[in-house]
């Protein structure tokens, strides 16, 4: 893993010096037009000196004093020590690397310099330049790779508390469904069999529909049809239940059984509590890309706060990591409780 991160580094080095090599070919050819054909050779000899020195620099010895803990004086002095080698390095290593290019043939003398000193303080302000360009592009490199890095991690992390929160929520509405059976059971009703095949049903939904990210909302709208069937064989008809749906396009996609714990919430917390004439009211609207849900059921529990159980508190928090525009509200009357969801479904992170 190591070699592979290094070759990486690599990688980025040799693109910014094929950029480095590129700027100077192209002032060169800007200042001396007529002979810009030695310069291309000059240009790759003197890269190869700035690459190791730069590569050098910004990969090992400033991750080193990074890293290193030592006495705050002695990392002061051996940081100067480190930038005086690097001035040497700049300013007479590349004037030297310029010679052995001259004295193998490789370097083409376009300008001559009247002393060696001359021709290392025409290189100095040049060499440092070249610190400049490859500090910064490492810098802003790193950076973004950094942010990239951050948002994927946040990304993940979102996932896995959505997952887990799926992991909650599934379980639960399968407790409160296997309670409504227990009842059934314990009356030796004969409906109990019917309900077992209804959860079977619901069940083959949760296990093969929900995988992926998104269903149709016609499939939504089905298994909520379900629940509502295998709700109604625990009462006997004093149970109003509508269900009434607006929508332009059942192929519209949202996050399965996202809007199933407020359909739950008003059987389980509303009709079962209530003594008299228990009723549930939903209707569904889907107007472009904004959708409505309003869940409105019997209640005998005074009006006041709501208190909200874990099917309402998981939604709430599936909803934030789901959509960036979306408002959920529950309210308390006197004998009824009253869900009302809006999603604007193009705000999908």
């Amino acid at each position: 893993m190591p070699a592979a991160v290094s070759r990486q580094r690599l990688r980025l080095y040799l693109r910014i010096t094929g950029a480095w090599i590129g700027l100077w070919l192209f002032i060169d050819a800007m200042t001396n037009p007529g002979i810009f054909l030695p310069f291309i050779p000059n240009e790759l000899w003197r890269a190869a000196f700035l690459l190791t020195l730069h590569y050098t620099l910004f990969e090992h010895l400033v991750p080193w004093f990074r890293k290193r803990r030592m006495f705050l004086p002695l990392k002061i002095l051996l940081a100067l020590l480190a930038i005086w080698a690097i001035s040497m390095l700049l300013s007479f290593g590349i004037y030297a690397w310029r010679s052995i290019g001259v004295a193998i043939g490789i370097y083409t003398e376009v300008m001559k310099f009247k002393s060696h000193m001359a021709g290392v303080r025409f290189q100095t302000s040049f060499s440092f330049f070249s610190v400049a360009f490859y500090g910064i592009i490492v810098h802003i490199h790193d950076h973004l790779k950094l942010q990239r890095t951050a948002q994927q991690l946040r990304i993940e992390k979102q996932e896995a508390e959505l997952n887990y929160l799926k992991a909650q929520t599934n379980p639960h509405f399968l407790f409160n469904t296997l309670n409504n059976i227990y009842s059934l059971a314990r009356l030796k009703s004969d409906l109990a069999p019917e309900s077992i095949l209804r959860l079977s049903k619901i069940l083959r939904f949760m296990l093969y529909e929900t995988g992926g990210a998104h269903i149709a909302l016609e499939q939504e709208l089905q298994v909520i049809n379900d629940y509502i069937a295998l709700e109604r064989l625990r009462y006997d008809d004093s149970l109003r239940v509508s269900l009434h749906h607006d929508v332009e396009y059942p192929q519209q996609a949202v996050p399965p059984l996202l809007l199933m714990p407020l359909v739950e919430n008003a059987f389980k917390h509303g009709a079962s509590e209530t003594r008299g004439h228990p009723f549930v009211d939903i209707h569904l609207s889907v107007k472009g890309r904004l959708l409505t849900f309003i869940v409105k059921n019997s209640a005998d529990a005074p009006a006041g706060p709501v208190t909200e159980n874990i099917g309402l508190a998981n939604l709430r928090r599936q909803l934030e990591l789901l959509f960036t525009d979306h408002h959920l509200q529950v309210q308390r009357g006197t004998d009824t409780f009253t869900a009302t969801l809006t999603i604007n479904l193009a705000s999908h992170v």
